[in-house]
């Protein structure tokens, strides 16, 4: 089996796993980590994340990131000023960090999206240098009514996880699910 085979049977094995509706926000995020050099793979694969998520007796909403940046500064009142000098750019990206989890808030908190949902965020890895993860998940976490599970390119110990290696990692709360040899337990 491939590490993504393996990283999809065991998210849908915790998929699977009784929800307790009393947590909170933030101890309802789970993040499907795998090397940043799967990504492709990953995203080539989302299709049977959703299958494993109905089959666990779930619904799924899938929210992309990948492009929130080029959407959001294509409406940038100043973009022209930014692409003449990007390094006046930091005091924006506080606006783009507010439109990438708005995008991710409209769907957890959307009419269609209820106590079993899971609202998947893919490209995670596409906010590095704009914005950080932590703040997003931070933010959207008091919206998660189901689950929320992040496509985590990178590492984690214990609570800490690490986007695409590069950066400190943050402390979080979430429950991380990564591939296991599954060979070994036939």
């Amino acid at each position: 089996m491939s590490e993504i085979d393996d990283l999809i049977h065991e998210y849908e094995d915790v998929a699977r796993l009784p929800w307790d509706r009393t947590l909170a926000g933030a101890q309802k995020v789970w993040f499907a980590i795998y090397e940043p050099s799967q990504e492709r793979r990953v995203r080539l694969r989302i299709h049977d994340f959703e299958v494993a998520t109905r089959n666990a007796g779930h619904a799924w909403a899938l929210v992309d990131l990948t492009d929130a940046f080029a959407k959001w500064m294509s409406q940038h009142k100043y973009r022209e000023a930014y692409f003449e000098q990007p390094e006046d750019m930091e005091l924006a990206l506080q606006g783009f960090a507010g439109y990438a989890a708005k995008l991710v808030q409209d769907t957890l908190t959307s009419p269609e999206v209820g106590e079993d949902a899971v609202v998947a965020v893919l490209g995670i890895g596409s906010l590095f240098g704009l914005t950080r993860a932590s703040v997003l998940f931070e933010t959207v976490a008091p919206f998660v009514r189901g689950r929320l599970l992040g496509f985590f390119p990178g590492r984690h110990e214990g609570s800490n996880y690490r986007l695409l290696d590069a950066r400190d990692g943050w402390n979080y709360l979430a429950i991380a699910i990564t591939a296991k040899d599954r060979s070994s337990k036939k």
